[in-house]
Order: C-alpha cells, then sequence, then structure tokens
C-alpha cells in the first residue's frame, strides 16, 4: 500500500510557515494598532495647542486689534490705523487683569455723525453756523487743552464742576459751592467766545473736545420738570414770564386756567415758528433748544461724544483720553439714573396728539439721527 502521508521534514516546514505568517499578521497589527495610537495622540496634542493659542490673551489681543482696523464697510470709513486722523486714533486700553478694550463705540459714533453730516436730505437739521450762540456754549480749561460743550439737562453740571477744579479754581469737586457753579463770574470757567477769532480757531483745531448727549425726548421732559415744575435754582422767569408766553400761543382750551402742561410744551417746541418766541425768550432756551443748535456737531469736529445712557463708562474713558483722570474724577453716579426710562417717556406723552408729537421729532430728527438714538415709534404711530 502507498504511503501518502508527506515526509516528516515537509511537515515541519509547513508548520513553521503557518507560525511565522501567523506571528507576521500579528506584527502588522500591532504596527498598525500602534500607528492607530500615535495618530490619536497627535491629534490631542495639536488640539490641545490650537485650545491654549485661541485662549491666549495675547492672541487674542492681536485678533481684536485686527478685527478693528479691518472690519469698518468702505462706504465713508477709515481703512487703516495710519489713516486714522490724531485725534482720532484707536488707543487700545489694557485693563488691569490683561484685557485689550478699544474703543470702537467711540469711533463708531464720531463716524455716525459724519455719515448723517454729509446726507443732503438732513442738512437743514444737522448743520448750523458756529455763532457766539454756539460759541457761548463752550467752556475753555487752557491748562489742560480741553473744549466742554454745554448740552443742558444732560449732567452739565457734573463736567463744569470737572472743569472748574482742572482751571484751578477750587481744589476739589467737594468744595465747590453749588451757587458758584452756574456763576460765570465766579467759577473760573471761560467761554470760547471770550477769545479772538485766531485764538477760536487755534483752540478749536488743537484741542481735545467733547459734549454729552441723550435721547432728545427724555431731555425734552426733564427740562420741562426741572424748570417749569419744580425749578430747584429758583429761577423765576420760567414759570413766570416763558410760561405764560407759551400758554397764551399754544393753549388749546382758553378756560384752561392751569400752569403750563407738557402738551403746551410740545406743541411749542413742533411749531415750525418758534423762533420769534425764542428770541423773545433769550439764551433761557438753551435747556431745550436741539443739540445742531447748541455744539455744531457738522462744523465742529469733537474728539469724543459721550452718551448720558451709557456715561458709568464714557465719563471715565472721557477724563482718559483728556489726560485727567489722575487729577479728577467724575462725581459718583447714582444707581440707575442715567438709564433710559421709556415708561416715563410714554406717561408724558400719553394724550398729546400724534400730530404734535410728528412736528416735534420733525424739530428733533437731526439729534435722533446724528447720535443714534432710535426713532420712537411707540409715540409716533
Amino acid at each position: 500500500m502507498k504511503n501518502t502521508h508527506p515526509p516528516v521534514s515537509a511537515l515541519a516546514l509547513t508548520g513553521k510557515i503557518t507560525e511565522w505568517l501567523t506571528f507576521d499578521n500579528m506584527h502588522h497589527q500591532w504596527l498598525l494598532l500602534a500607528a492607530c495610537f500615535w495618530v490619536i495622540f497627535m491629534f490631542m496634542v495639536a488640539s490641545k495647542f490650537i485650545t491654549l493659542t485661541f485662549r491666549d490673551p495675547d492672541a487674542y489681543s492681536a485678533k481684536q486689534e485686527f478685527l478693528f482696523l479691518t472690519a469698518m464697510p468702505d462706504s465713508g470709513k477709515l481703512q487703516g490705523e495710519q489713516q486714522f486722523p490724531e485725534e482720532l486714533k484707536p488707543t487700545g486700553k489694557v485693563l488691569s487683569d490683561g484685557q485689550l478694550v478699544q474703543p470702537l463705540v467711540y469711533m463708531e459714533r464720531l463716524e455716525l455723525i459724519r455719515n448723517v453730516c454729509r446726507d443732503e436730505a438732513l442738512k437743514n437739521l444737522s448743520h448750523t453756523a458756529v455763532s457766539k450762540f454756539v460759541l457761548d456754549r463752550i467752556f475753555v480749561c487752557d491748562k489742560h487743552k480741553i473744549l466742554f460743550c454745554q448740552t443742558p439737562k444732560v449732567g452739565n453740571t457734573q463736567w463744569k464742576k470737572v472743569l472748574i477744579v482742572l482751571n484751578g479754581a477750587f481744589p476739589s469737586i467737594e468744595d465747590i459751592p453749588e451757587n458758584v457753579v452756574h456763576d460765570h463770574e465766579k467759577n473760573g470757567l471761560p467761554r470760547l467766545s471770550a477769545f479772538s477769532d485766531a485764538e477760536i480757531q487755534k483752540r478749536l483745531k488743537t484741542y481735545f473736545k467733547f459734549f454729552i448727549v441723550r435721547d432728545p425726548f427724555e431731555r425734552l421732559i426733564s427740562a420741562f420738570k426741572d424748570k417749569f415744575v419744580h425749578n430747584p435754582r429758583f429761577e423765576p422767569w420760567y414759570r413766570h414770564e416763558i410760561a405764560p408766553g407759551i400758554i397764551r400761543k399754544y393753549r388749546r382750551n382758553r378756560t384752561e386756567t392751569r400752569g403750563i402742561q407738557f402738551e403746551d410744551f410740545v406743541r411749542y417746541l413742533g411749531d415750525p415758528n418758534h423762533r420769534w418766541l425764542d428770541l423773545q425768550f433769550g439764551d433761557h432756551i438753551i435747556h431745550w433748544v436741539t443739540y445742531v443748535e447748541l455744539c455744531a456737531p457738522c462744523e465742529i469736529s469733537y474728539s469724543v461724544i459721550g452718551h448720558h445712557e451709557t456715561l458709568e463708562d464714557d465719563a471715565p474713558y472721557i477724563l482718559k483720553e483728556a489726560g485727567i483722570d489722575h487729577l479728577v474724577s467724575y462725581p459718583t453716579i447714582p444707581p440707575g439714573i442715567t438709564v433710559y426710562n421709556k415708561t416715563k417717556v410714554e406717561h408724558y406723552f400719553l394724550g398729546i396728539s400724534k400730530r404734535d408729537i410728528r412736528r416735534l421729532y420733525a424739530r428733533f430728527e437731526g439729534d435722533f439721527k446724528l447720535f443714534g438714538y432710535q426713532k420712537p415709534d411707540f409715540l409716533l404711530n
């Protein structure tokens, strides 16, 4: 019978080959597994590196600066740092925690003014001559090269106190008597109108210039309350001369014997022919005329425009930009006093005709648009 089994040497060789193939296959699997682990490890390291990079304050600050300098639209925006006028260059303040704060909001406010000033449709509402009336509103601090345009009913008393201290009339804000702040023979605050034309132009071109605004309708309410209702400074001419003049001209119900009402005030302000009465009232009208008429923002290039609604941030920023934050502080702002009060505005305009409110808005539209205040559609429609 023929033996069909292979020789022992052949079997041994076959086993060796099988063993080697198995070992080689396992070796490749281990290499593949090791390679996978290596790829995962490198991916984790790379991810960690990316995360740390984006959390790095220095890297984030550089990104912020780049966005600030390039994110402006092409239409009328300044492109790149080197093109900013000297007085408008972004400063990039660094806070104690290392955070970089760019004054983008202040740049946007100035850019908005420039754009609105170029709008021909609003020219009658945004432009005014730099007359003596305007120059009388601008107070001068020559020692620190500062000009401040007064916009009454927007916390201006406190800013006048700051300038009075800077001019050296009093050593601190706390030392200034209240009856001296608005006494321009005693407070040491010269007006820009007191200088020659050449000196005026020099200061307008080289000094740090600022003023403060607030919602135009809320400012009118504040003026009405302060001058015709409470009258804390005992200025009798508002109640006994100006109020009767407004009532005679604008009161609808001639049998009504009450003192001046906010409706009378609104109808007077919204009358396109209000100027003949303004002339009779003289400079007392500064408490309710437009910011345009007071400070000529399209004719004078201001350094900073502060907003009453953000005064907690704007006041320290203005002091720092003017280089005087180490010399004086803005007085403490009571909590909530600067917040826009829509309920109060609605209450005061309740019962006033839409026609009268629309005429009022038509007069103050320039102020709303120049300073970015929202059109009060809740009153107009």
